[in-house]
């Protein structure tokens, strides 16, 4: 197995996946699904190899939302998918065509773009498009969305809150009309972000309170250290030691498949023999890097996006104190701290911005209600580039 950092992987090379793949399929056989996971997890990759290796009684379909912006634009997405789907059984959507053949200014023929005429009628198209599919499968049905929050902050900026809150409640109501069509969404900044954003701008449904919410963790610690061990015997590195090496790797990077694959990816450059001090430089040296070989500036720079103006300077005086200390802080300690760099006094503001935090993966509370950076090697990165002792 080589190194690829980045890339799509090959089923059989997504490790330690198994058994949140078999209760994902569980949790589907009753409701649908939001997969929550930080960035580099490898949600993509769990996706694609449980598209790939699909039981027998189910059917779906996987598709990369980064890049629609508005609400026709999915619509169109979703009908190309559903056509696809259709055609291998030579059928097709007839249901959206015959309500497109009644629009003026809508070609019926080889769709392959919907006309900017019918873009107030997105939502009959998405509509008539699922009824379409679900009175033509043969087996129970999964969308596997990736991106789906992004996706939505897309459509909030180009077609304001209504249109983003009319998306969401509308793939509520199908999958309330469709009571074996099952969803995934998928997104490395929650659902949440766009949800809190669009209530503050009046929206009052819970859209996804029929979804489960699932966490996609980091690998467990033995499921890490056997993919450093076969990402460095297939790349043949020389090694000190394989078994304390791979070890090594694993928990300088958090158990995290990216940066594992990164680190590996890293070592084949080096002609010596790699020891402790070898793959703890390299860590740092990418932590450091100017260039950001790691993407880690994005952590800083999603707050700027996600967090309302007067959360942003909150937030950062939270992360900061958190980084700067060598120890778990109480509220009381991190609030106290906190001080020094914002004036407050308000704790449910301070509470309530702590937990978006929180589920955005930056910090972790322990049972004694400490917080802490969620994953040493993000605390790491904050310290040195926030210029903390």
């Amino acid at each position: 197995m080589r190194s690829n950092p980045g890339g799509q992987l090959a089923p059989a090379d997504v490790l330690g996946r198994d058994k949140l793949i078999e209760r994902l399929w569980r949790v589907l056989e009753g409701r649908s699904v939001i997969l929550s996971a930080e960035r580099r997890m490898g949600k993509t990759c769990l996706v694609k190899k449980m598209t790939a290796e699909l039981p027998k009684e189910k059917l779906a379909v996987y598709h990369d939302l980064e890049q629609v912006h508005t609400t026709l634009e999915f619509a169109e997405l979703l009908f190309r998918d559903v056509e696809e789907y259709l055609g291998t059984f030579h059928r097709s959507a007839e249901k959206v065509r015959q309500f497109l053949s009644h629009l003026e200014g809508a070609e019926v023929g080889k769709i392959i773009k919907f006309p900017k005429a019918v873009s107030p009628h997105w939502k009959t198209l998405i509509t008539k498009t699922v009824e379409d599919l679900t009175s033509n499968r043969e087996r129970s049905f999964v969308f596997f969305w990736d991106e789906v929050p992004l996706m939505l902050y897309k459509i909030k900026e180009n077609e304001g809150e209504r249109a983003a809150m009319e998306l969401l409640d509308l793939l509520r109501s199908v999958r309330q009309m469709h009571l074996d069509l099952r969803m995934i969404f998928t997104g490395s900044i929650g659902l949440h972000n766009v949800i809190s954003s669009l209530k503050r701008a009046g929206y009052a449904n819970d859209p996804t309170n029929d979804m489960d919410l699932i966490e996609v963790p980091p690998l467990l610690p033995s499921d890490a250290k056997e993919l450093a061990s076969r990402l460095v015997r297939g790349e043949k590195l020389s090694v000190s030691n394989l078994d304390s090496i791979c070890q090594a790797i694993a928990t300088e990077v958090d158990c995290i498949p990216y940066f594992i694959h990164h680190v590996v990816d890293q070592l084949t450059e080096l002609n010596q023999v790699i020891d402790f001090d070898v793959v703890r430089t390299v860590v740092h040296d990418c932590i450091a890097d100017e260039n950001d070989r790691w993407h880690l500036q994005y952590y800083r720079e999603r707050i700027d996006v996600y967090y309302e103006p007067e959360e942003k300077a909150l937030a950062l005086a939270l992360l900061d104190g958190v980084a700067a200390s060598q120890e778990p802080l109480s509220f009381e300690k991190l609030f106290n701290t906190i001080k020094a760099s914002v004036v407050t006094e308000d704790r449910e503001t301070t509470l309530g911005v702590l937990t978006h935090l929180r589920r955005d993966h930056y910090i972790a509370m322990d049972l004694q209600g400490r917080y802490n950076f969620r994953f040493p090697l993000i605390k790491r990165f904050w310290r040195l580039h926030r210029g903390l002792p």
